[in-house]
């Protein structure tokens, strides 16, 4: 089967409304899920709806809204996220669970509510955007990396579950990416802490974290990489697009590990 029909979580802006975007320009409809329940620039395929993904009841609503509308429904793409920053000690419990609660619960509530029609089917695509922080971890991001690893394994271990179904899964990592998601990361309480001992390094770490995201590649790449996989007769289990990033990503699996944690914090600290 072809993918005709879309529903897309954190489509109001940067990656997921670069996905809309080239989506509909493809010819797939593309339902677009957010809080705020529009997009940056109208186009026709695409139909903006509010949904926070945090909310079951209401995704499950909207998946079958989509059904009732178009008779099907054939892939889901999980954009949905949000970033906190600061030190292991000292955040608050609350904070990581918000961290958590759009991050990983969201898509998971968003695979959830389409795995039914799915499988009536016998067909169907879910795509997570996690990132290569996923596999590659950096000093006073723990928990959104912490959030983005547990998103790639439930994709993985997911992929394995539905062997045989006609549904395939897919987790796409990308490295630094330039979108409104830099200006909205949030400081955890213990990141704004004037007097923390960590002060001096979180904002060496921060400035260069900010300046390597603002100078990344722009979201129409990472928008290509999920057109590609939806187009594909077989999706690729995990994709990290753009050479560089690839690399980088192969070298941390077959380096030690400490050698690779003592690189990464002369780099961040």
């Amino acid at each position: 089967m072809e993918v005709k029909v879309v529903l897309l979580t954190g489509g109001s802006s940067g990656i997921g409304a670069a996905t809309a975007h080239l989506l509909a320009s493809n010819g797939m409809k593309v339902y677009c899920g957010s809080r705020r329940g529009t997009i940056d620039q109208p186009q026709e395929g695409i139909v903006p709806l509010q949904l926070d993904v945090n909310d079951s009841a209401g995704t499950e609503a909207l998946v079958k809204k989509i059904v009732e509308a178009e008779g099907r429904l054939d892939a889901v793409v999980c954009c949905a996220g949000n970033g906190i920053y600061g030190p292991v000690e000292g955040t608050l419990e609350q904070e990581v669970r918000d961290q958590f609660e759009t991050t990983y619960f969201g898509a998971f509530k968003s695979i959830q509510a389409c795995l039914p029609v799915f499988r009536k089917q016998g067909f169907g695509r879910i795509i997570t955007v996690t990132s290569v922080m996923a596999v590659l971890q950096l000093p006073f991001q723990a928990f959104y990396a912490s959030a983005k690893a547990a998103l790639l394994s439930l994709s993985q271990s997911l992929s394995m579950e539905l062997r045989g179904t006609g549904i395939q899964c897919c987790s796409i990592l990308p490295g630094d990416v330039a979108t409104g998601f830099t200006a909205a990361r949030r400081l955890t309480k213990a990141g704004a802490d004037e007097n923390s001992p960590y002060k001096e390094r979180m904002e060496k770490n921060l400035k260069k974290i900010e300046h390597d995201e603002l100078h990344g590649m722009e979201a129409t790449v990472i928008a290509g990489s999920i057109l590609k996989q939806l187009k594909k007769k077989n999706m690729d289990v995990r994709v990290v697009p753009r050479f560089d990033y690839k690399m980088i990503s192969l070298l941390v699996r077959i380096l030690p590990v400490k050698f690779v944690l003592f690189m990464l914090s002369s780099l961040y600290n």
